[in-house]
């Protein structure tokens, strides 16, 4: 049995025992699902719902839409399901197309092909952040929030190696300077380090991986439809409960290419994570990443961005470059390289096999990484 498995297993028996002590086990979870606008047509969604229902006992689907409500549009059984979520006549519920607020993004669920392992993407859909780097750092905080509403008590954390990456590894370890707890994973890759590579995503390596949405909407696909030629999601648990700061609804989103065995699993998912008291872990989450200095770190981010533009810095005298200097996010690989022009230290770009590196000569290599930590690129 991995360790992951244990953790989730482990995870399981802490929820049963938390239900037993407050006296709802047995309870229902009531999961509301709306039935239009799939490509695969509404029965392929009813017979979803009777899968979930059959396989989990303790979950009662309520299906919106095509004859169970008056609705004649996915945008009124929208307004149904939301109204149902309100006046709380459902927990949590499942539909497609759905319109989060801005700074609202969902965290999806996987199998990984690798080994089976199962693993939370953050984030799939939605807009956490208009920049990249912000939303990595929240992706990180509430696909954290989703692993303990799971019963994962120390969910593994691994960032996915997109542009601003390193960025992100670095200012979230300024977080857990500040005091939020956050337990990254080592890649498999002989080098290490909690900068994952497509390796890392086959295995599953950590229980949340953190990127951007667009990745991650991508990756979602491919997981859930690589098997079928793409046109058929048949594994997995769909994108996920929506999760933002303030955001007080349970919605899980499938696409229109969902099949069956994804769009139960979803209600599975949202069933669970409601069981899981998600909403008020994320609120949690939040606090205590924010009293770590999450704020302050995003501002200062977006403020470097608008900074006025820097003067011309010319190169100094052309080396050989030899040597290479790597752990530099690509968004400050240039800044990086005229730090060192300023210095008088011949430097040029390029990529290794992990991500842009730094070039210098054999004989300038250990005072430009001593400068390079100096100035905050690298640690």
């Amino acid at each position: 049995m991995t360790e992951k498995i244990k953790k989730r297993v482990a995870g399981v028996f802490n929820q049963l025992a938390d239900a037993v002590e407050s006296g709802e086990f047995g309870e229902k979870q009531r999961i509301g699902m709306t039935l239009l606008d799939s490509e695969h047509g509404v029965d392929e969604l009813k017979k979803a719902a009777e899968i979930a229902e059959n396989r989990n006992r303790d979950i009662d689907v309520t299906l919106i839409g095509c004859g169970t409500s008056e609705c004649d549009c996915l945008a009124d059984a929208h307004q149904i399901m939301d109204k149902m979520l309100e006046e709380d006549e459902i927990d949590a519920a499942v539909t497609l197309h759905y319109n989060f607020p801005m700074g609202v993004s969902t965290v999806g669920r996987v199998v990984t092909p690798g080994k089976g392992e199962e693993m939370l993407i953050a984030t799939t859909t939605g807009t956490t952040d208009t920049e990249r780097v912000p939303s990595m750092l929240k992706n990180a905080v509430y696909g954290t929030a989703a692993a303990k509403s799971l019963g994962i008590e120390k969910p593994t954390v691994g960032i996915l190696n997109v542009e601003g990456a390193r960025l992100v590894e670095k200012n979230l370890r300024r977080l857990v300077d500040g005091g939020y707890e956050i337990n990254f994973v080592e890649s498999v890759r002989a080098d290490g380090g909690v900068v994952m590579r497509g390796n890392d995503l086959l295995l599953g390596v950590p229980d949340v991986m953190v990127t951007d949405t667009l990745t991650g909407n991508m990756l979602m696909k491919i997981f859930s439809a690589y098997s079928t030629g793409g046109q058929y999601e048949a594994v997995g648990y769909g994108y996920g409960p929506g999760l933002g700061k303030d955001y007080d609804k349970l919605i899980g989103i499938i696409s229109r290419a969902s099949g069956a065995p994804v769009i139960a699993n979803a209600v599975k998912f949202m069933a669970e994570v409601s069981r899981g008291n998600l909403l008020e872990i994320v609120k949690e989450e939040i606090k205590m990443a924010e009293k770590a200095g999450l704020k302050d770190i995003i501002s200062e981010l977006k403020e470097s961005k608008s900074a006025p533009a820097a003067e011309e810095i010319t190169a100094p005298a052309k080396k050989v470059t030899g040597e290479e200097i790597a752990g530099i996010d690509i968004l400050e690989i240039e800044s990086a390289k005229e730090s060192l022009w300023k210095e008088d230290i011949y430097a040029e770009t390029g990529m290794g096999c992990t991500g842009p590196v730094i070039l210098v000569a054999e004989e300038d290599y250990q005072e430009a990484k001593d400068k390079l930590v100096e100035l905050g690129f690298i640690d």
